[in-house]
């Protein structure tokens, strides 16, 4: 591979990549691919092996096997290429806290051979976008979880890197500081910028996702848009809760009238769900025959499958749960390195 070479409209492809620590298999043949401008979500557990890919992708580990591009150069015979190209912003805010929030951007800017008057210039400009230019005089030690994590995220854009990596960006951050992240995020992408975003949130590679790679032990179990990944687990349900249980028979039947399927039941609760093809269609013709039979509703709604279920469905946990796999790669190797 060379940049000359190129790959079109790609900007990350990776191959097969494989890694080991020790005895410890913590990537098995993952395959990653970003289209220019685009955003592509790692997600996994803990110990599932994002972290290790994105080193990989950025140059920082090498892989044991496996073919890595990134921006058209090969990831391991032009690693220097590639860093010209290339932002990271790992899951601890990666900034000095004994320097201003200004000094620590000038001072990417001179690592990145600026000129002194652009990268003070470039520091400006990236201080108040990211809403602390009142604060870049202060030391970054008196900054909030929130503001480091900006900081962080305007230290990897010092250099406008066309592909820029974020591991992880909103751990710890506050719901409010969480979604002007992800605001962040989205005017990057709209500016042009690649993206390539491992998380745990399910809601965060819902909203700014084009592609999903879900990641478990070590292994890619499933690929896709995120619709794609909902429609793998089903497609679209009526989802009914009565007034009164009482009349749960009653209601079973129209349900099943309605849409010719038979609901699941939880007796307990009063709530019943259908899977329907029609959508809204099906919605109405169920309320319609629930009025007919005159079954109280406390609630009734048209609902598709979640990331939650896709995730639950594949790797058989809950996002954020450490699988028995990850702390199998948690003992055999360095914590940072595999998380």
């Amino acid at each position: 591979m060379s940049g000359t070479a190129g790959g079109g409209g790609v900007a990350i492809r990776a191959r097969g990549v494989r890694k080991h620590f020790g005895r410890t298999e913590a990537l098995r043949g993952v395959d990653v691919t970003a289209e220019r401008g685009s955003v592509l979500a790692l997600l996994g557990p803990n110990g599932a092996g994002k972290t290790t890919m994105v080193r990989i992708l950025t140059t920082l580990l090498r892989p044991d096997a496996g073919q890595v591009e990134i921006a058209g150069f090969d990831a391991i015979r032009e690693a220097n290429e590639v860093r010209y190209r290339i932002g990271l912003a790992g899951q601890q805010a990666a900034v000095d806290e004994y320097l201003s929030g200004r000094a620590n951007l000038e001072m990417v800017g001179r690592l990145y051979h600026l000129p002194t008057r652009a990268a003070r210039q470039r520091a400006d400009e990236l201080l108040d976008r990211f809403g602390l230019a009142e604060a870049g005089q202060r030391l970054v030690r008196t900054y909030s979880g929130g503001m480091r994590r900006r900081l962080d995220l305007a230290a990897s854009l010092v250099a406008a890197p066309p592909i820029l990596f974020l591991d992880e960006p909103t751990t710890g951050l506050d719901p409010r500081s969480r979604v002007g992240m992800w605001e962040e995020i989205e005017a990057l992408v709209d500016g042009g910028t690649t993206l390539l975003l491992t998380t745990q949130y399910l809601e965060e590679a819902d909203r700014l996702a084009d592609q999903i790679v879900v990641i478990d032990a070590g292994k890619a179990v499933a690929t896709g848009t995120p619709d794609e990944l909902k429609r793998s687990v089903g497609g679209e349900r009526v989802d009914v809760r009565l007034r009164e249980t009482r009349q749960l028979e009653a209601a079973r039947q129209a349900i099943a009238e309605a849409t010719g399927r038979t609901p699941d039941v939880d007796a307990e609760s009063g709530h019943l769900t259908v899977p329907v093809d029609a959508g809204a269609a099906a919605l109405t013709a169920v309320v319609r025959e629930l009025d007919a039979a005159d079954v109280g509703i406390e609630d009734i709604a048209l609902r598709r499958p979640t990331l939650d279920e896709v995730f639950f469905k594949l790797t058989g946990h809950a996002a954020g749960d450490l699988s028995p796999d990850g702390e199998q790669i948690v003992r055999g190797a360095r914590r940072e390195e595999v998380s």
